[in-house]
């Protein structure tokens, strides 16, 4: 038997009953796309290590790039509704919904956020329609969770500036039109727009990668690369910085757990069609154990991450609160496709059921938006009024 077909929903509370219609709307309308376009064409992405550059005009027709930014062309979808189409992707394939997360999420948030009139007008409307690839370069290869002591430098001369610096791990580097790349200034931290190919912007595909295959994730080198002035977003900062990869870490959560329902689905559905013993694996206390703690886990993060949106719609959200969806939804996905992987037996190694990629896929998510401990030590901070790291 091959991966499950079931449509049937993973709704133990009857959590649909918590969205709106347009919510679900965009939700079907996403998972469409992703069992109809994405599923086909993933694994042979995945193995090959290849962009399925071919699906964006597809991806442009959903109307969810630009996901909860509102003008130029932006959807302005609800912040649940923007996670359930993350969800939908991620749930057939991680390293597509990690390039659209980038593109389609973290650069329309941040130029909304920190971006002028016309570098919002310039570009807002080209993300939207997919008609342009974003890149968001904070992580240099000395400097990930240490994101404070950004080594990249930013120069004023004249009319220009001059970046020089390098950075790793930038999802949709060797891909982007633009890319904002975040640099050491006068005062702080500024964030700039960069457009390959630039003069002194040099981008290398980081290749042999075990998670996340299809996604194009790169090492930049800058070297003299001159950008106007104009290009330097007005809104700099390690607070502004700290502001959109909230955002982020909401969509991180949203990520995992579409993950953790696709295997859940996929070994509920093996455990009831392979026979050992003379009766389905289903039949046994221990599998039923398994699945039962599997199914218990994702209520928990569905009602966590559907909470969240509500406070983010409300404006009530804090760090602390993205941080502990963040960590303790990729935490409970990575646990579930490891289970799951244990209910396929041998055949769980095998592409053809989906749960090795997506136990390999979610070791990057687990990892990206702030590790476990940096999430965990958010929320500590948060508690306890005390920071244990600067």
């Amino acid at each position: 038997m091959t991966r499950s077909e079931s449509t049937t929903p993973v709704d133990f509370y009857l959590a649909d009953g918590l969205l709106t219609a347009d919510e679900r709307a965009v939700r079907g309308r996403v998972r469409t796309f992703a069992e109809e376009h994405l599923r086909p064409a993933a694994r042979e992405a995945w193995e090959r290590e290849a962009f399925p550059r071919h699906l964006l005009p597809e991806l442009a027709k959903l109307g969810i790039a630009g996901g909860a930014v509102r003008g130029h062309g932006c959807p302005g979808l609800s912040p649940m509704a923007a996670g359930l189409a993350m969800q939908e992707l991620a749930r057939v394939d991680s390293s597509f919904a990690t390039f659209f997360a980038v593109s389609g999420g973290l650069v329309p948030v941040t130029l909304a956020s920190c971006g002028s009139e016309e570098q919002q007008a310039r570009w807002l409307p080209r993300l939207a329609a997919v008609e342009a690839i974003g890149a968001f370069a904070l992580t240099e290869p000395e400097h990930g969770s240490d994101a404070s002591h950004l080594a990249t430098r930013a120069t004023r001369d004249g009319d220009e500036y001059v970046l020089d610096g390098s950075k790793r791990w930038i999802g949709n580097a060797t891909v982007c039109d633009v890319a904002i790349v975040w640099a050491r200034v006068e005062d702080g931290v500024g964030g700039f727009l960069v457009e390959p190919p630039a003069a002194g912007f040099i981008a290398t595909a980081i290749e042999g990668k075990m998670a996340q295959r299809g996604a194009p994730q790169a090492e930049i080198r800058l070297e003299g690369s001159r950008v106007p002035a104009a290009n330097r977003l007005p809104r700099g900062g390690f607070g502004a910085v700290a502001e959109v990869l909230g955002v982020a870490r909401h969509s991180a959560a949203w990520h995992a757990l579409g993950e953790a329902i696709a295997c859940y689905a996929i070994s509920r559905d093996y455990a009831l069609c392979r026979e050992q013993f003379g009766k389905p694996l289903a039949a046994f206390q221990l599998v039923q154990a398994k699945l039962v703690r599997m199914l218990g886990e994702i209520t928990k993060s569905q009602l966590l991450t559907i909470q969240l949106g509500r406070l983010l719609e409300r404006g009530e959200a804090t760090p602390g609160m993205t941080a502990l969806a963040k960590l303790s939804t990729t935490a409970m996905a990575r646990e579930v496709a490891a289970t799951a992987r244990e209910i396929l037996g041998g055949n769980g190694i095998l592409q053809d059921h989906e749960v090795m990629r997506h136990l390999c896929d979610l070791e990057a998510v687990y990892t990206y938006e702030g590790t476990f401990d940096i999430n965990t030590l958010i929320v500590g901070r948060e508690i306890t009024g005390i920071g244990a790291f600067a």
